[in-house]
C-alpha cells in the first residue's frame, strides 16, 4: 500500500522512559511493523531521499574539487577525475541533482495542494516558498562580500580571489531552474492532468536532444523546427528541460500518477540502458564535468544527465518504502529531519567550507614553514590523494555543522519545509 497521504495520531517521538518499563518508540515501531512513517504529515521516505540527494552533492563536490597550492601561494582548482577516470562511476551516485529535483517536485505539489486547501492563494504560497530560498542566499553573499573585500585589502593573490568567487557563486546556478520550476508548479500540475507524465517526458527528451545535437556541431537551421543557429538558446533550454523531467516525476508521484513498481523498474532500467548507449555513442561517462574533456554532461545538462536522473528516480521509488520503514526509528528520523531543515543552507555553504578550511590551513602551514598538506593542497594525481582527502571529509562536515548550528536551532521553531 502506498504511504502517500497516510497519517497516524500519536505523540512525538522521544527518549524511552527506561525507569517505568513502558515500551520505547522503537519497540512500538517494531510491534506495528514500522507503520509509524508519516507522523506530522511527513513522508519519511521522501525526506530520506532528500537527505541523500543533498549529502551526495556535498560529498561529491568535496571529493572532486581540489584546491592546489601553487608556488606563488595562490589556490587554484583541479579535478581528480582528470587523473583518475576510473572514478567516473562514483559520480553516478554522488551527482544527485536529478534526485533533488524529483523530491522538490513532490514537495512543491504537496505543499501547493495543502495551501490551496487552506484557502491560500498560489501567489502567496509562492512568496512563502521562495522566501525560504532568498534568506540563505542573501546571508551567503553578504558574508562573502565582507570576507573577499577584507582578503583583497590584505593582499591575497588575485588567483585565490577568483577561485573563491567561483566556488561561492557556482552553487547558485541551481537556484535559477529551481525557482522557475517552483513558480510553474500550478501550470505544470494542469499540464500533467491534461497530458500525463509520458507525453511531457517525451517533450523534455526532445528538447535536450536538440540541445545535444547543437552542441555536437549539427547545424539546426535545416531541422524540421528551425532554432537559432548561434547556440545561445542551448543553456537555458537544456537546464530547464533536463531538470523539468525529475521535477515532473515528483509531481506525478504526489498526484498518484506515477504508477507502481513496474514504472520504477522501467525508469531504472531505461535510464541505465540510455546511459550505456550514450557512453558508447561518445558521451563522457562522468556525470560531472572533467577538465580537458570536450563535453560535459552537466554544463549544460545532456541526455546522459537526463538518463541518470531517470535511473535515480526509478531506484528511489524502489527503495522509498524500505527507507520510510528504516526512518520510523526516532533516532534515525531525528538526523534526517535536522538535515532537511537546513538543506538549502548546507548546499549553499558547503563549497565555502571547503575553501575556508583549505585557505586557513594553507595560511597556518605557511606561517609555520611547512609544506602543502596532502589531500588538501596537493595535486589530485592518484589514489594517495583520494585517501588523504577522505580523511579531511569529517573535518569539513564538522565545520559545516558548527557553522549551521545557530540556524538549525532557529529552525526548530519554524515550519518545516514540505
Amino acid at each position: 500500500m502506498s504511504i502517500l497521504g497516510r497519517r497516524r495520531a500519536g505523540s512525538a517521538p522521544g527518549r524511552p522512559d527506561r525507569g517505568t518499563g513502558s515500551p520505547s518508540p522503537d519497540d512500538r515501531d517494531r510491534a506495528t511493523g514500522g507503520q509509524r512513517r508519516e507522523t506530522d504529515g511527513r513522508d519519511r521516505g521522501i525526506d530520506g531521499l532528500r537527505a541523500y540527494a543533498i549529502g551526495g552533492v556535498v560529498v561529491g563536490h568535496w571529493l572532486v574539487t581540489a584546491l592546489v597550492l601553487g608556488a606563488d601561494g595562490a589556490l587554484r582548482t583541479a579535478s581528480p577525475l582528470a587523473a583518475m577516470p576510473a572514478l567516473a562511476p562514483a559520480t553516478w551516485l554522488l551527482q544527485t541533482l536529478g534526485l533533488f529535483f524529483f523530491v522538490s517536485g513532490y514537495a512543491s505539489a504537496r505543499s501547493l495542494g495543502s495551501a490551496t486547501a487552506r484557502g491560500l492563494t498560489p501567489a502567496r504560497w509562492l512568496r512563502r516558498r521562495l522566501g525560504r530560498l532568498g534568506r540563505p542566499v542573501l546571508l551567503l553573499l553578504g558574508g562573502w562580500l565582507v570576507v573577499l573585500t577584507s582578503a583583497a585589502l590584505l593582499g591575497t593573490p588575485a588567483a585565490t580571489l577568483r577561485t573563491a568567487v567561483t566556488l561561492v557563486v557556482s552553487p547558485l546556478w541551481f537556484l535559477l531552474p529551481l525557482v522557475a520550476l517552483v513558480a510553474s508548479t500550478g501550470p505544470l500540475a494542469r499540464a500533467l492532468h491534461r497530458y500525463g507524465p509520458l507525453r511531457l517526458a517525451a517533450l523534455v527528451v526532445t528538447l535536450v536532444t536538440l540541445s545535444d545535437l547543437a552542441g555536437w556541431g549539427v547545424d539546426p537551421s535545416d531541422w524540421p523546427v528551425p532554432l537559432p543557429g548561434d547556440g545561445a538558446w542551448r543553456v537555458p533550454v537544456a537546464v530547464l528541460a533536463a531538470w523539468l523531467l525529475p521535477y515532473l516525476l515528483g509531481m506525478a508521484l504526489a498526484g498518484g500518477r506515477l504508477g507502481g513498481r513496474s514504472t520504477a523498474v522501467g525508469l531504472l532500467l531505461g535510464g541505465a540502458a540510455g546511459m550505456a548507449g550514450l557512453a558508447l555513442a561518445g558521451y563522457p561517462t562522468s556525470a560531472v564535468g572533467v577538465p580537458g574533456e570536450g563535453m560535459s554532461n552537466l554544463d549544460p545538462p545532456s541526455l546522459f544527465a537526463v538518463c541518470l536522473a531517470s535511473a535515480q528516480v526509478g531506484a528511489a521509488l524502489l527503495v522509498r518504502p524500505v527507507l520510510a520503514g528504516a526512518l520510523a526509528r526516532p533516532r534515525r528520523w531525528a538526523v534526517v529531519r535536522r538535515l532537511n531543515r537546513v538543506a538549502i543552507s548546507v548546499y549553499l555553504w558547503h563549497q565555502s567550507i571547503l575553501l575556508g578550511v583549505t585557505a586557513l590551513v594553507a595560511l597556518a602551514t605557511g606561517l609555520a614553514g611547512a609544506g602543502a598538506v596532502p589531500g588538501l593542497h596537493t595535486a589530485p594525481d592518484g589514489p594517495g590523494w583520494l585517501a588523504a582527502r577522505l580523511v579531511w571529509l569529517p573535518v569539513f562536515a564538522l565545520v559545516l555543522t558548527v557553522l549551521l548550528g545557530r540556524g538549525r536551532r532557529r529552525a526548530r521553531s519554524d515550519p518545516e519545509p514540505a
